[in-house]
């Protein structure tokens, strides 16, 4: 499909669907949310489900070298909500190809720097790792980075192998490779990053939480308090 124009205009693709999302803008509540999320960036103060409506909207009329052309232009306009639109843009199941979804969402990570963008583009990232899961070596790598969201991308990203009831032998062996992972963030003592590792054991603490009170057992002393807390919340005694 070809990009986007609107008829009798010289609008771009990414003029035609930003419009949209403005049509919902809220001056009021763009101030609170500028105020909430502490990031000096352009806010409109739309709300989620307009997000998740227009999205799903658009997910139907463009096919993937469109939506990824719109996604990497609401991106780059550093607008929040348009940043979140280009995330649930490309957050769906079944992508088919995926390549250059995959390649664009990893292409943001150094962009992030707050938790409500990062997360909806690691729900996207979500999306693909279940798809194609030899991705976790590229992710694995991100552990190493020097950039905090990015550390704690690896565990945001990687969050549907904590919700497998009956996970094959080669899904044990990966939520193995990402409690390793969380394991070395133990000694990181920013807040952002024990809550990563806090959140990827209280979720998987539901469907194995064996591996969880083991986890604990072994690094729980280290953790910050409110993170071990929470990562036992749902373990019975």
């Amino acid at each position: 499909m070809a990009s986007p124009q609107a008829s009798g205009s010289d609008q771009t693709m990414l003029d035609v669907y930003l419009d949209q999302i403005k049509a919902h803008a809220d001056a009021e509540r763009a101030e609170q949310l500028a105020a909430y999320h502490k990031v000096e960036r352009p806010y409109l103060g739309v709300a989620n489900p307009v997000l998740n409506d227009l999205t799903k909207a658009w997910r139907q009329e463009l096919d993937v070298p469109a939506r990824v052309e719109l996604a990497s232009a609401l991106w780059q306009t550093n607008i929040h909500e348009g940043r979140l639109a280009a995330a649930k843009l490309l957050t769906q199941a079944r992508i088919r190809p995926d390549e250059a979804v995959w390649e664009l969402l990893q292409s943001w990570v150094p962009d992030f720097d707050a938790w409500a963008v990062a997360d909806h583009a690691c729900m996207a990232m979500q999306k693909r790792l279940s798809a194609d899961p030899q991705r976790l070596d590229q992710i694995e790598d991100w552990t190493k980075s020097d950039h905090m969201w990015t550390r704690r991308a690896a565990l945001v990203a990687t969050l549907p192998w904590t919700k497998q009831n009956h996970p094959k032998p080669d899904d044990l062996q990966r939520r193995d490779r990402i409690l390793g992972w969380a394991a070395g963030y133990v000694p990181d003592r920013d807040w952002f990053i024990q809550k990563s590792v806090a959140w990827w054991l209280r979720d998987l603490s539901k469907h194995d939480p064996e591996r969880v009170r083991a986890f604990l057992a072994k690094h729980g002393d280290a953790m910050k308090p409110f993170a071990r807390k929470e990562a036992g919340k749902y373990l019975k005694d």
